[in-house]
């Protein structure tokens, strides 16, 4: 019997959270490639406890890979968020100055140049640090999105090795199982 996943699963689970789920996929694959096939049938013999650990393993572990590109997601907002507060900062400063030296008339055209540098020192910094944090998190998007498109390949790999073993059982003239008998897992 498989056992309560919110029971010592779960333990073992949130031990393992952080573990790559290209391991876990791995894991997957050679428990159902080196599993024993059942003799006269297109089937194969598999560890029930041993494929629902690894499936609780992947159940806590997908949720963290979310979890961590929505923090990234987050953090980007925040950053730009934080760059255009101190733009603005910066703007009004300069806004500030300008208007100090702006009363005294020979200084008036060196305080409005004075403020165009700051404000555009401003922009620039905004923008430039805009652009690193969105190549920052499109970085990380990336890597997260690899290991997705490597996941979804090694289950399709997994399948279709099934499939191939079903196929040679049938070509070998074992045939199928009848489907009025039960599935004997041991």
């Amino acid at each position: 019997m498989r056992g309560n996943w919110a029971g010592t699963n779960l333990a073992r689970s949130k031990l393992n959270a952080h573990m790559d789920i290209l391991v876990l996929i791995d894991k997957l694959d050679d428990l159902v490639h080196s599993a024993k096939p059942v003799p006269l049938t297109d089937q194969v013999r598999i560890d029930r406890e041993e494929i629902y650990d690894v499936l609780d393993q992947m159940r806590a572990t997908i949720p963290e890979e979310l979890k961590r590109a929505r923090w990234i997601v987050k953090e980007r907002q925040d950053m730009l968020a934080e760059a255009n507060r101190e733009s603005d900062r910066i703007l009004g400063d300069a806004r500030e100055q300008a208007m100090i030296q702006a009363s005294q008339t020979e200084i008036v055209k060196l305080a409005e140049k004075q403020a165009q540098d700051i404000v555009d020192e401003a922009r620039r910094s905004a923008r430039e640090t805009r652009l690193e944090m969105e190549d920052w998190a499109d970085s990380i998007l990336s890597t997260l999105e690899v290991n997705l498109d490597k996941f979804l390949t090694a289950v399709k790999r997994g399948r279709d090795r099934l499939h191939e073993r079903s196929q040679e059982s049938v070509v070998a003239g074992i045939g199928p199982v009848n489907v009025n008998e039960p599935e004997s897992y041991q």
